[in-house]
């Protein structure tokens, strides 16, 4: 994914979006609470939304590093030489 600004956008109709905030493209990511979660959080939707974001985005980038390394290891097994 290229760097560009985001911005996570409530809707105003149970929806928060993850959106390039210079692009009319689809959202990246879409969240929708139902009515009966929408009661359990009060006001409180955004700041779980945006909570729920950042865990994603996290676990993404350590994934992908796991992933790295792993490929880091096996380059570096194949590469070995014993005489």
């Amino acid at each position: 994914m290229s760097t560009s600004l985001l911005e996570i956008v409530d809707l105003g109709d149970g929806e928060i979006v993850l959106q390039r905030a210079d692009d009319d493209s689809a959202p990246l990511v879409t969240i929708r609470f139902s009515d009966e979660s929408q009661l359990y959080l009060m006001d409180n939707g955004l700041e779980v939304a945006k909570a729920m974001i950042q865990a994603g985005i996290q676990t993404a980038a350590a994934l992908s590093d796991a992933a790295e390394l792993e490929v880091e290891e096996e380059s570096s097994d194949e590469a070995r030489v014993l005489h």
